[in-house]
C-alpha cells in the first residue's frame, strides 16, 4: 500500500479521535494525528541513529534519534511501537517497547502530533528497511552529542530527544 494512502485517526488537543482520513490528506491539510518515538539501544548501549531516505513523506534525508512513525486508525500507542520499531530495525521478536511518556508536538507550521516515546534495547542484528533508511548506525551518547550540531535532524525527534532528556534528569 501507498504510505499516503494509510488511514490515520485524527485526535484533538486532548489526544481524541474526531475524524479519521488517509496519510496523504492529513499532512497536506495539516491534521493533528498520532505518532510513536521509539529510541533503541544495543546490547552496549549505544544509540541507533539512522538518515531517513530521500522518498519519506515528511522529512526527507534528514536525521533521526528515534524509530517509529504515525499510528495507524484504531491502533494503540503500544502497538505502534512495536510494530514500527521492528519494521525500521528489520527484526522480529523485539522485547515491547516501554513507554516513557507522551507530547503534544507543533511546529506552528502545519506539523502537529500527539508524540508518544518509549525506549527498546535491541541485542540481536539489525537488517533496517531499505525504504525508510538510507545510513545507520549505533553511537555512544557522546558521539550523538558531537553530531547534535554538525547533522541536520528532524525537527520532531529532535523535539522529542531534549524532553527525553529532561524526563531522564527529572526522574
Amino acid at each position: 500500500m501507498n504510505p499516503a494512502d494509510e488511514i490515520l485517526d485524527i485526535v484533538d488537543e486532548h489526544d481524541r479521535v474526531v475524524d479519521r482520513v488517509p496519510r496523504g490528506e492529513a499532512y497536506a491539510r495539516g491534521l493533528r494525528h498520532r505518532c510513536v518515538f521509539v529510541q533503541a539501544r544495543d546490547a552496549a548501549g549505544r544509540l541507533f541513529v539512522h538518515r531517513r531516505t530521500a522518498t519519506k513523506l515528511v522529512f526527507p534525508s534528514l536525521y533521526d534519534l528515534f524509530v517509529g512513525g504515525v499510528v495507524g486508525a484504531g491502533e494503540s500507542y503500544d502497538e505502534a511501537a512495536l510494530r514500527e520499531a521492528e519494521e525500521e530495525l528489520g527484526v522480529t521478536g523485539l522485547p515491547r517497547p516501554r513507554p516513557l511518556f507522551r507530547f503534544l508536538y507543533d511546529d506552528g507550521a502545519g506539523h502537529s502530533w500527539w508524540s508518544a516515546v518509549y525506549e527498546v534495547r535491541c541485542e540481536m542484528p539489525v537488517r533496517p528497511q531499505a525504504e525508510e533508511v538510507e545510513w545507520y548506525g549505533f553511537l555512544t551518547d557522546d558521539e550523538v552529542a558531537r553530531r547534535l550540531d554538525e547533522w541536520e535532524w528532524v525537527p520532531d525527534g529532535l523535539a522529542a530527544y531534549e524532553r527525553l532528556g529532561e524526563f531522564r534528569s527529572a526522574g
